[in-house]
């Protein structure tokens, strides 16, 4: 029974380490929160990456013509810059 579970444990840390040494390395994806559109491009079934560089969904999908892409909204968009109202003065009264 001891020799069946080692050998069972032996196994699926062999499946392990290969499904380890099969991945490729794995690239970062970054959003830059700047702008609210991004292009995925695609360069394979699962390998794709990001330019996140447009401020509307035309201005991407003219880039994104007639290559394996896609526009996507920024899911990481800090939105624009907001303007604090001008401080008032303490009244006196």
């Amino acid at each position: 029974m001891k020799q069946r579970h080692a050998l069972v444990a032996t196994a699926a840390l062999t499946i392990a380490g290969a499904l380890v040494a099969l991945a490729g390395p794995a690239s970062a994806q970054t959003y830059d929160p700047r702008y609210p559109v991004c292009l995925q491009v695609y360069q394979g079934y699962m390998d794709f990456y990001f330019e996140c560089g447009y401020t509307s969904i035309p201005q991407c999908q003219a880039t994104a013509s007639g290559r394996s892409a896609q526009c996507i909204v920024n899911p990481y968009y800090a939105g624009p810059k907001a303007k604090r109202p001008p401080r008032q003065k303490p009244s006196t009264g």
